[in-house]
Formats: C-alpha cells, sequence, structure tokens
C-alpha cells in the first residue's frame, strides 16, 4: 500500500500567505520608489544654489528624472516580455544603482548636465520598476479593491517620501540660508569653492542609496515572488477583445493615460515646488525643507481614507471624481490667501491627489486582457506628465510670480474629473 503524503496544510503556504508575502515585497519597493522619486523636492532648491540656477533650470530636475518614463515604458514592456516581472524588478533596481553612482562625479565637478543624466538613469529604471509591479499588484487579488492595495502601495511610497526630504535636507541644505546671504558678498574664487563643497554633500548620501539598490536588486531575484500570467484573459474579456489588434483600439486606456499625465504633473508640483514657494513666501530654507513631507503626509491620510472606504463605502470612480473636486478647491484657496496659509494649501494637495492614482490605474487598464503589459507601458509613459508641467510651472513662476503659476494645475484636475465622470467609460 503507498504511503499517504503526511504534509501537514499548516506547513503548505496558502494562496492568502503567499499573497501576503508578495504584497509586502511589492510594498517594499514601492518605499524605494518614494525615496528616491521626492529626494528630487530638495534637489530643486540645492541644485538651483549649487550651479546657480533659475527656476526653469532648476525644474529641469523634474524633466530629466520623468521624461525618462516616456522613452523607457515601450523597452520595459519588451524587457518585461523576456524576464517576466520578478527578473526584470532586478534588472529595474540595478539600472537605478548606475543612476545614483552618476552623481558622484557629477558633484565633484559641479556638473549640472551630469547630475541631469544620473536622474535620468535613476527614472530609467523606476520606469521598469514601475512597468511591473503596478499591473502586478492590480492583478494580484480582485480588481474591485485593486484601489485599496494601491492605497496600501501608496502609503509605502510616502512613507519614503515623507523621510526622503528631511533625511537629504538635513545633509544639503544645512545652514542655506546662511550660505546664500555669505555668496552675496564673496569674491570669485572663494564663492566656487563654498560651491564646490556645497556640491559634495551629496557624495555619501547617494554612495548609502546605491548600495541599497544593489541589496535589494539581489533579495528579489532570490525572494519568492511569483509571476503573474498578464497573457491570460478569461472567457468574458477574450469574447470582448476578439477583434482587437491594437492597444490604441481602447479608448478608455488612452484618456486614461492622459488623465495619469496631468495626474502626476500636479502630484510634482505639489511636492517639489512646495520648498521653493514657501521661500519665496517668506520662509527660511531652514524651515521650508519640512514642507514636502507635510505634502506626503496629507497623501498618507488620503490612502488611509482609500483603504478603509474603498471599496465599502465609495466605488474608485467616486474617489476619481471627488478628489478632483477637492483640488481644485485647495488648488484655488493656496491662489487666494498668502504666507503659510497658501503654503498649508498646497501641502493639502497632497491629499486631493492621494486617490486619483490608486482610481486611475485600474479603470484605464480593465478589460485589456493579453493587452495588459503594453497598456500598463501606456500609462507609465504618462508619468512624462512630471517632466512637462512641472518646468512650466517654473517658467510661469519666472514670468508672473511662484504663486500665480499654480492656475496651470486646475485645468489639469478638470481633466482627471471627467475621467472620473464619463472617460473611463468610454468603449470603442
Amino acid at each position: 500500500m503507498t504511503k499517504a503524503a503526511t504534509t501537514s496544510p499548516a506547513t503548505v503556504p496558502t494562496a492568502n500567505t503567499q499573497q501576503t508575502r508578495s504584497i509586502v515585497i511589492i510594498g517594499a519597493l514601492f518605499f524605494i520608489f518614494g525615496f528616491v522619486t521626492w529626494l528630487n523636492s530638495v534637489l530643486v532648491p540645492y541644485l538651483r544654489i549649487a550651479c546657480e540656477l533659475s527656476n526653469f533650470q532648476a525644474y529641469l530636475v523634474t524633466s530629466a528624472f520623468y521624461i525618462s518614463y516616456l522613452v523607457m515604458a515601450i523597452p520595459s514592456a519588451w524587457v518585461l516580455e523576456a524576464t517576466g516581472f520578478k527578473k526584470g524588478m532586478s534588472v529595474g533596481l540595478l539600472v537605478m544603482a548606475v543612476g545614483a553612482l552618476v552623481f558622484i562625479p557629477a558633484a565633484y565637478t559641479r556638473t549640472y548636465g551630469l547630475f541631469l543624466l544620473g536622474l535620468f538613469i535613476l527614472g530609467s529604471g523606476l520606469a521598469l520598476l514601475q512597468t511591473a509591479s503596478n499591473p502586478y499588484i492590480t492583478i494580484l487579488g480582485p480588481r474591485e479593491s485593486a484601489a485599496k492595495r494601491i492605497s496600501v502601495m501608496g502609503i509605502c511610497n510616502k512613507v519614503a517620501g515623507a523621510l526622503a526630504p528631511v533625511a537629504l535636507g538635513a545633509v544639503v541644505l544645512k545652514d542655506a540660508d546662511s550660505l546664500v546671504a555669505r555668496l552675496k558678498t564673496m569674491n570669485l574664487a572663494t564663492k566656487a569653492a563654498e560651491l564646490d563643497a556645497l556640491a559634495a554633500r551629496v557624495v555619501t548620501p547617494y554612495l548609502l542609496i546605491t548600495a541599497v539598490l544593489v541589496l535589494l536588486a539581489v533579495l528579489i531575484y532570490f525572494s519568492s515572488l511569483p509571476e503573474i500570467d498578464t497573457d491570460h484573459e478569461d472567457e468574458t474579456v477574450a469574447a470582448a477583445n476578439t477583434n482587437k489588434t491594437s492597444v490604441l483600439q481602447f479608448p478608455h486606456l488612452l484618456l486614461g493615460a492622459l488623465a495619469m499625465f496631468f495626474y502626476v504633473g500636479v502630484e510634482v508640483i505639489a511636492g517639489d515646488t512646495i520648498i521653493s514657494y514657501g521661500n519665496a513666501q517668506g520662509i527660511a530654507l531652514e524651515t521650508a525643507k519640512f514642507f514636502t513631507t507635510f505634502t506626503m503626509g496629507a497623501m498618507i491620510v488620503g490612502y488611509l481614507i482609500g483603504i478603509v472606504a474603498i471599496p465599502k463605502f465609495i466605488s474608485q470612480e467616486k474617489a476619481l471624481q471627488l478628489f478632483a473636486v477637492i483640488g481644485v478647491a485647495f488648488a484655488l484657496g493656496a491662489l487666494s490667501t498668502s504666507g503659510i496659509t497658501s503654503v498649508l494649501f498646497i501641502a493639502l494637495l497632497g491629499l486631493a491627489n492621494s486617490l486619483i492614482f490608486p482610481a486611475i490605474w485600474p479603470l484605464a487598464i480593465a478589460g485589456l486582457g493579453r493587452f495588459t503589459k503594453i497598456g500598463s507601458s501606456f500609462l507609465i509613459m504618462a508619468i512624462a506628465g512630471g517632466a512637462v508641467l512641472p518646468p512650466l510651472y517654473g517658467g510661469l513662476a519666472d514670468a508672473f510670480s511662484p504663486q500665480q503659476a499654480y492656475w496651470l494645475v486646475i485645468p489639469c484636475y478638470l481633466f482627471i474629473l471627467y475621467y472620473g465622470l464619463a472617460g473611463h467609460k468610454v468603449r470603442r
């Protein structure tokens, strides 16, 4: 008689246990996304001083970083087709490590172009990571609760985003106000030496970031993260997509990508301009360097609301509509007040932005079936909104004022509102 298997059910990981492990691993990646991304809020004022830049030039930091999503999103889909999700994530982390290393020669030579190159490479690695991780977390469980899972990822992202500017700001913006005042009285040689010393402050932080990224790449490669087959379509989706030959035949995806473009633009404006805006409102950089943390804190509050409320009390569509309206209201508040009150309204844009991304993503990729990977690439390409809108804000700030430049965000929120009301329902 053949002996029956004696493996205890307790020794076999359940589907829920595996899902929880996967969520923890992806959560760690979203933490890295947030930490690296929101360092830019400190790099903008830091490089404006160290490399003697205008507002427009300084906000090219965001352009170099976010334009990589536009350039690399489609190649990222190709990489994922060849490697699968897990190996692709490891490759993305290693690419980011290369970008962080470029900051070392950039700092020692105080070459703004090298800083921008490093940011582009960092963004390229992130594009690959996001192309893999966003659809992964969406598909990992029921679609109707996808916004809830993405909200959990958002908390990981924004906790890191709250810590990053404080950590880097404490190093690179230490005594920045007194340094700016002293620079005005120095001769050229002394000024160059002071700026060289300021530029060198980023060397140690970015060496540490490089080491962490390499370590994570190794850990992800050997992790238990399962592969997910996004090419499989259930019978209903397959029937609906029978005559579809191109991702361009999904107008709700294309409109969703445009909504994502505007969303990322306003999110980056809210997070990356607030330090400089606070300084323009007469608040010392020593204090203003914490303002991005307030924006991230407001986003975390919004994500917590999403975890509790979606889909139990409010649908993903209704959340998108509500928070777009809140964005318009807070933007008008920032434009109609001054000083710390106006700055706080910009920080509160973080609350408005919090549930927009988690709602757009599942609405935009709904029903794509075998087109999910390439559709996700379109949404990743739309992150280039962070490359276009912040420099446009900087140009408006130079031409008018940092406060009046915030009029830019209102039409963006209005389009997001349209997508929540009707755009996601458009089918062909």
